[in-house]
């Protein structure tokens, strides 16, 4: 059993290495993303914070004057009032989303839209997804979380007795990278399993998603007009949320980017659990006229809503903070150290592979 184990192990390794490396690297980087926002684009990301912010409808307004070829779909509130907030917005004639940041404390554009992947944290989002590769890129992260999750499986079920030598590592003979290939891939796997899991859910989520907007052959929605009503006031509809869900802080307001989509506060509340992330409870409203829709509170939700909830937190790492997403990250980097002991365990393996197969041939002859 361990000999099958060990060929399937080595032969998904092989068949995923690269793309693997460059998704699991990317993901290690964007654990921190903020930072990297405020380190690379500070004049665009962080505002000056003052007593109070100006009302979602004025900020509103004020883009659709300064911006009027341009429909907002997306508003994502910072937790931190030194960030700007982001909005995601569709050119009309087009399917193409944008995005630019605003000061919500003057209602200043603090840059004009730019197609999403246009900032090097957003690129590397994209990297990570995607490998820039689009539908396909989608399909093939799917396939190469599933593969990173058989790796890990396979890794702790060939090396389950490590810890009987957890702390031995021969530090000074050959069998190092050896040692360190058990013993990182073992360590690291519980973490590696969760991240491979998370990301193919996503990535197959999105893939069902793209196949059902293609299914009657129309595509993406080009944006013709704007799809909810003129005298919709996002004020009263968050607070509204806040009534409906005692405790609830929006983080993101959808507004509708195709037919059919309803206008959602997204938010986080209160003695939820540390993996409850911010987007985890819901308000939603009709667009047109505003009446409520449907609420839904992550402390009243099912196990299943709140376990799928959690993947959000899990697959970031950012459950408790630094330290969390410190941990995320390295191991993260850990398949870089995995491929390079690996390789070296398969160069020095090839003498052996090459004199086994002269006896077998020797044998049979």
């Amino acid at each position: 059993m361990n000999r099958v184990l060990f060929k399937v192990h080595g032969a998904l390794a092989v068949a995923a290495c690269i793309p693997l490396l460059v998704i699991c690297t990317s993901g290690s980087v964007i654990v921190f993303k903020q930072e990297l926002d405020r380190l690379f684009m500070a004049d665009t990301v962080q505002v000056v914070e003052q007593a109070q912010r100006l009302p979602f409808d004025v900020l509103l307004g004020e883009l659709q004057r300064q911006f009027p070829q341009y429909e907002v779909v997306g508003w994502a509130v910072p937790d931190d009032p030194g960030m700007a907030d982001r909005l995601y917005l569709i050119r009309e004639d087009s399917s193409d989303w944008s995005s630019l940041y605003l000061d919500a404390f003057t209602g200043r554009a603090l840059v004009a839209p730019e197609i999403y992947g246009a900032d090097f944290s957003d690129w590397l989002v994209e990297l990570h997804y995607t490998l820039l590769l689009g539908d396909v890129g989608t399909v093939v992260g799917a396939v190469c979380a599933l593969i990173l999750l058989a790796l890990a499986a396979t890794g702790i079920a060939l090396h389950r007795m490590f810890w009987k030598r957890m702390l031995v590592v021969r530090w000074r003979s050959r069998m190092l990278p050896s040692d360190l290939h058990k013993r990182i891939g073992v360590l690291s796997g519980p973490i590696l399993i969760v991240l491979a899991f998370t990301g193919a859910w996503w990535n197959t989520d999105e893939l069902l998603h793209e196949l059902e907007a293609h299914a009657d052959g129309v595509g993406h929605h080009v944006m013709r007009e704007r799809l909810y009503g003129d005298a919709l006031s996002l004020d009263a509809l968050i607070a509204d949320a806040r009534r409906r869900i005692p405790g609830f802080r929006a983080r993101y307001v959808t507004l509708p980017y195709e037919p059919g989509v309803d206008v959602s506060v997204w938010g986080a509340v209160p003695d939820a659990g540390i993996f409850a992330s911010d987007y985890a409870s819901v308000v939603r409203f009709d667009p047109v006229s505003g009446r409520h829709q449907q609420t839904s509170d992550v402390r009243e939700a099912s196990l299943s809503a709140r376990i799928l909830d959690s993947y959000r937190r899990l697959h970031f790492g950012d459950f408790a903070g630094l330290p969390s997403r410190l941990l995320w990250s390295l191991v993260g980097m850990m398949p870089l150290v995995l491929a390079a002991t690996g390789l070296t365990l398969w160069w020095r393996r090839r003498p052996q592979k090459r004199a086994n197969r002269l006896r077998a041939g020797f044998r049979y002859r």
